[in-house]
């Protein structure tokens, strides 16, 4: 079993190989894919990196897997799609497709709308054991209901809870916003709260999160701030060496 809370520097499919089947919690990582990302001459083969997570990944644990298309002639690829159906092919509930919505990115030019946006694909290993959802403000709460729908098409009927108090907070949707950072030195920098989002959301405190592609440090330095263990991997000797240096100077936060 590879040593936990610790960045291992080599390649993630032979590393995985080293962990313990049935022993992740939760995984969220973002994959290099088709040309949009150079990483050291490296191939990423996501078949092999989704089957050791299917094997590692604990019975209702989590993987969460970030990731876009690149336009090739005119023609978005589809990998995205491609390696969630493979994901489920091999085992994995689609559990739930996110959107994590940048709020900010470069402009182009071209003959379509500026993308802003990339896939969160939350696959699970059977039927979720924990999650933690995020509670967003609701817009009248304390006022009576008014919810209605409309029976077989025609009959405008009261929907379930109809007149009861709204409630202060409700679940919130599957679309996140936020800001990519600047100042990382990595081609593919991980914005912290959305690594933060999905740590408390799918882990609990003493879980195991890992990160098979580390970069610049972003999941493994989240979550001994939210006070889970962590392990990491990446190819890069440099990108490891960031990483170590970050985590040396991290620390732990109080979980909101």
């Amino acid at each position: 079993m590879l040593k936990t809370n610790h960045i291992h520097c080599g390649d993630h499919i032979e590393l995985m190989k080293q962990i313990d089947g049935g022993v992740i919690d939760l995984t969220i990582t973002s994959p290099p894919y088709d040309n949009l990302r150079e990483y050291n001459g490296y191939t990423f083969d996501y078949k092999k990196c989704l089957e050791e997570l299917f094997r590692i990944t604990t019975p209702g644990g989590i993987v969460v897997w970030v990731v876009g298309d690149a336009t090739v002639e005119g023609s978005e690829t589809g990998t995205s799609f491609k390696q969630a159906l493979y994901s489920k092919q091999i085992g994995f509930n689609l559990h739930d497709t996110m959107i994590y919505r940048k709020g900010f990115y470069l402009p182009l030019n071209h003959n379509r709308c500026e993308q802003e946006f990339e896939y969160i694909f939350v696959l699970s290993k059977g039927k979720p054991k924990t999650f933690n959802a995020i509670k967003v403000k609701t817009k009248h709460p304390g006022k009576p209901s008014t919810i209605t729908h409309r029976k077989d098409g025609v009959a405008i009927t009261k929907g379930t809870g109809y007149g009861k108090e709204r409630k202060m907070y409700r679940i919130s949707g599957n679309i996140f916003k936020y800001n990519p950072k600047r100042w990382s030195k990595h081609p593919a920098p991980f914005p912290d709260d959305l690594a933060k989002d999905n740590i408390l959301m799918w882990s609990n405190k003493g879980d195991i999160v890992f990160d098979p592609m580390v970069g610049s440090g972003t999941v493994p330095i989240m979550a001994k701030q939210l006070q889970r263990n962590y392990l990491g991997i990446d190819i890069s000797e440099e990108y490891c060496k960031i990483t170590k240096q970050q985590l040396s100077q991290s620390t732990l936060e109080v979980e909101q």
